[in-house]
């Protein structure tokens, strides 16, 4: 004990007495958080099946407990990895203010998640023609989440401002956040998602004859609303989705967000490199490109064989079109 206080790792026996419950409420209420970070974090904190217990008593063997019985129940492994980092979070806040002296859940790991390369969908061309034709009037919002790359908050939360026509770009600058109508607010975007897109002009195109049909003028108006005249979130939008998705014929593991990831990429397929595909996504770091679409750039074998078949073409080309007479030699491409 002396040592402990000696050292600074003293903690009173009674600071662990606060349950779970208690110290999880006081902790988030300190956090500079947005609304939608604040409502993932208490999901979270409340999934655990300990709230009720005292700080000190909870136990590695608790939480291993907690993640099992979550990947049992068939929740995805980036939900429980997302949660057990939340409840990794508050006991480590809980280390620092002294109120216990370890955090039970410092060696518990999340269950690993698929590949990449194996649970990302990317939809074919056949696949997204049929998807236009089958959107009806919802066309206009899945497109910009096809060519722009915006994701659904972030689509549902555009207004007429902007959109530049002839600059052909769209502004990100807020999303809707929430699922349900009374819980949809406008708040800004992701950090480090506000972002300038630059999109064909047949995206501009398409945006022009939409604002034309619903009669939009006013720079702050929305640009997509419900037929009724709500705002577009993430029950509504889904739900149109799913419509769209049984009339195509697509699995259950196509979702909204697919289009952004056949967005991305057509971008990595034609060339652009780590920090062009970053910036026109809005990830906040070149690295998080890369955790979520590595599998999709070229490797080094298949550069290398591109640089040498280039090469070899070259050469061999050379070479026969001296005995060919002007014969254009065949280039790989």
């Amino acid at each position: 004990m002396t040592a402990a206080v000696v050292s600074g790792q003293y903690v009173h026996p009674r600071a662990g007495a606060i349950t779970w419950d208690a110290w999880t409420v006081e902790w988030v209420e300190r956090q500079a958080w947005v609304a939608g970070t604040v409502s993932a974090a208490q999901t979270a904190l409340q999934s655990v099946p300990w709230g009720s217990a005292q700080m000190g008593s909870v136990k590695p063997s608790h939480v291993q407990a907690w993640v099992a019985a979550e990947v049992k129940r068939g929740l995805a492994a980036t939900t429980i990895r997302t949660r057990l980092n939340y409840v990794q979070m508050a006991f480590r806040a809980a280390v620092l203010d002294k109120v216990i002296s370890a955090s039970p859940a410092v060696s518990v790991k999340p269950p690993r998640a698929r590949r990449p390369e194996l649970a990302m969908q990317i939809l074919t061309a056949d696949q997204v023609r049929a998807v236009l034709a089958a959107a009806g009037s919802f066309r206009p919002f899945v497109e910009v989440c096809l060519f722009a790359g915006l994701r659904l908050g972030e689509a549902a939360g555009l207004q007429l401002q902007d959109i530049n026509f002839l600059g052909r770009s769209i502004s990100v600058r807020r999303q809707v956040q929430g699922s349900t109508i009374s819980s949809a607010t406008i708040v800004p975007p992701k950090f480090g998602s506000e972002r300038l897109v630059f999109v064909p002009s047949e995206l501009t195109a398409s945006l022009s004859a939409h604002v034309a049909a619903q009669r939009l003028e006013a720079p702050d108006e929305m640009l997509f609303r419900t037929p009724l005249g709500r705002l577009w979130q993430r029950n509504n939008a889904g739900e149109e989705w799913r419509r769209i998705r049984g009339e195509v014929g697509l699995s259950a593991e196509v979702t909204l967000h697919t289009l952004r990831h056949t967005y991305a990429s057509n971008l990595i397929a034609s060339g652009c490199d780590v920090v062009t595909v970053q910036r026109a996504l809005g990830h906040s770091q070149p690295s998080i490109t890369l955790n979520v679409y590595s599998h999709l750039w070229p490797s080094a074998e298949d550069r290398t064989r591109a640089a040498t078949a280039d090469f070899m073409a070259s050469v061999t080309g050379s070479a026969d079109s001296s005995r060919t007479k002007g014969k254009k030699p065949l280039v790989r491409s």
